[in-house]
């Protein structure tokens, strides 16, 4: 299957192209542009005749320091105010692409070309970078929305498996945010590492679609689309102190973990919420027993866990700002009092979810 829609956007409308087998002769088509890529794809561009500047997709690149070289890179290619610049890779790729793309000259028409399971189901879409500051991850950024996404499913062949049970993790997170009827069409699509490509494609249109929702009422993360943090606070704090040894989609499935140990620690009852228990596993089923993930789990400092979920930039002077499940299931935003007792609560929720999984 195949499938094309539109994004509406404050700058615009945008078409996502989600077609399996579409990755060289859309890239062919590209000779003109100034192409930013992910260096493992070296071989594949410079046999379709593509000559591009090569990042190493590594999170130290996703960075204000490495930014003003790429920039410079930019600059000595020729590109000017009516370059048009194509991203081709995954998140980290995709952060700086739109950083660059949106403050070089004041703004550079682009487009993207995901290439991880997570940036075709998630950050595709949405117009937003994110970059890191000295230890503090994704502390700027813009909104800069691509001219065009074309998705091909068949370039993940060669992900590893974390890194496609990461944006399988982000596409459960997604559809189980916009609702029931979402999350159990993701369920019904048999996700796994080793899933059948079509099903995959359908995967992702639905997750898509799912985001589509949030991106377009709540463009610039003032209400609904805040939501879609379900997970990163405490998400972003382990993969952070795993030193990134934990993949960011992964990462954000044990988050997900914790803020429904939180919610049960402090009395609230799922038991009626079946999809909860639906989702847990799903978590379980994803991460399993990677023996790595596992490792850096037991190898995580639980002090330093809490150090970075103080530091997050989503809580205000006197609250903890978490994305919660309420009691009904639907997803919330709860601002939970910046006290010790908070803390404490949230050491408990880490230390059970590691404790279940290692």
């Amino acid at each position: 299957m195949s499938a094309s829609f539109d994004i509406q956007s404050a700058t615009g409308t945008y078409n996502v192209t989600v077609e399996s087998g579409s990755f060289a002769q859309t890239l062919a088509g590209m000779q003109d542009a100034a192409v930013i890529a992910d260096a493992f794809f070296k071989p594949a561009l410079a046999g379709i005749g593509i000559d591009a500047i090569f990042v190493e997709a590594i999170e130290s690149n996703k960075s204000l320091d490495a930014s003003p070289a790429l920039i410079e890179q930019m600059r000595k290619a020729g590109a000017n105010r009516s370059t048009h610049m194509v991203a081709v890779g995954g998140g980290i790729i995709q952060d700086l692409s739109a950083f660059i793309a949106s403050v070089y000259m004041r703004g550079l028409r682009w487009t993207y070309m995901p290439t991880t399971v997570l940036a075709m189901v998630d950050s595709c879409i949405g117009g937003k970078s994110s970059i890191n500051v000295g230890p503090y991850k994704n502390l700027v950024g813009t909104f800069h929305s691509p001219e065009r996404v074309w998705i091909d499913p068949a370039v993940i062949a060669t992900l590893p498996a974390d890194q496609r049970a990461s944006g399988l993790i982000e596409a459960a997170k997604i559809t189980f945010c916009r609702g029931a009827e979402a999350f159990e069409e993701h369920l019904a699509c048999g996700p796994s590492v080793d899933m059948d490509p079509a099903a995959l494609e359908r995967l992702i249109i639905n997750s898509l679609h799912s985001k589509k929702w949030f991106i377009e009422i709540d463009e610039f993360d003032r209400k609904e689309r805040l939501l879609l943090n379900f997970g990163h606070t405490f998400g972003h704090a382990i993969e952070g102190a795993s030193h990134f040894g934990i993949a960011h989609g992964i990462a954000v499935g044990i988050g997900i973990e914790c803020a429904i140990a939180f919610q049960e620690n402090a009395g609230v009852d799922y038991t009626a919420v079946p999809r909860v228990a639906a989702l847990r596993q799903h978590l379980r089923d994803m991460i399993g027993n990677d023996p790595t993930v596992l490792g850096h789990l037991r190898e995580l400092s639980v002090d330093d866990v809490l150090q970075r979920f103080v530091s997050d930039k989503k809580h205000g002077k006197d609250f903890y700002a978490l994305i919660l499940i309420a009691p009904d299931g639907s997803v919330i935003l709860s601002r939970e009092p910046r006290t010790e007792a908070t803390l404490g609560s949230v050491r408990r929720a880490v230390e059970e979810i590691i404790e279940a999984y290692v």
